[in-house]
């Protein structure tokens, strides 16, 4: 019975979660002209040897699902197909660690030329994460009278999304410019019986962000 009652708990918990604030701040910098014409195609990419602090995965195949999503979405290769595409320059072994690094690599003929060939434009190289800190309280559970659990508290923490998208122009060989995308927020935790969560969702709100001015970015003709 008390098993059954912690999972209609956790029931309760995740068909109530609310969204907690979540504060955004987007900047770009461009330093050359941008445009799609045609069927020319975006790829996203990011660090393939992964450390302490590097970008997620998950948000790197966030922004290149919503840079392809919705009324003014773009033309986007996935990320594996690519790098099967241009074997073996991409393999974690010897891909890119840095933009720098991208840098020296697309600027071979070689490489350009066969990134041309299957049809991509622009590249993508994000960096940044997310990061939870400044947590503080607790929500504690126990077992009260007629042997029903309970949970009792306060818990909450700041979360930090910031990331950076670095824009590479691979038909003119040159760097057109960043885009970054930041969002901070306070999730909380109370809990009298039921804990109720508010979560302060940053890691999407700042994906949504990111992409939405990556496509704006990209097929601004200025």
């Amino acid at each position: 019975m008390i098993r059954r009652f912690f999972i209609v708990l956790a029931a309760i918990g995740a068909l109530t979660a609310l969204t907690g604030c979540v504060q955004s701040t987007i900047q770009e910098v461009r330093e050359a002209r941008t445009g799609l014409i045609g069927s020319g195609a975006v790829v996203v990419l990011s660090r393939k040897h992964k450390t302490q602090g590097e970008t997620e995965d998950d948000f790197v195949s966030c922004v290149s699902k919503n840079i392809g999503a919705g009324d003014s979405r773009l033309a986007v290769m996935q990320d594996q197909e690519f790098v099967d595409a241009v074997f073996p320059w991409f393999e974690p072994r010897t891909a890119p660690l840095n933009m720098s690094d991208l840098t020296k690599v697309i600027s071979r003929p070689m490489i350009a030329d066969r990134i041309q060939e299957i049809g991509v434009k622009y590249l993508v190289w994000i960096e940044g994460t997310t990061q939870r800190s400044e947590e503080s309280g607790s929500v504690q559970c126990t077992i009260v009278s007629g042997g029903i659990p309970a949970c009792f508290g306060f818990l909450s923490w700041e979360s930090g999304s910031n990331y950076e998208a670095s824009i590479w122009d691979v038909t003119e060989g040159i760097a057109v410019g960043k885009v970054s995308s930041e969002a901070v927020g306070t999730s909380f935790i109370p809990a009298v019986i039921v804990p109720i969560p508010f979560i302060a969702r940053v890691r999407q709100q700042a994906c949504s962000n990111l992409a939405d001015q990556l496509k704006g970015f990209i097929t601004a003709e200025v």
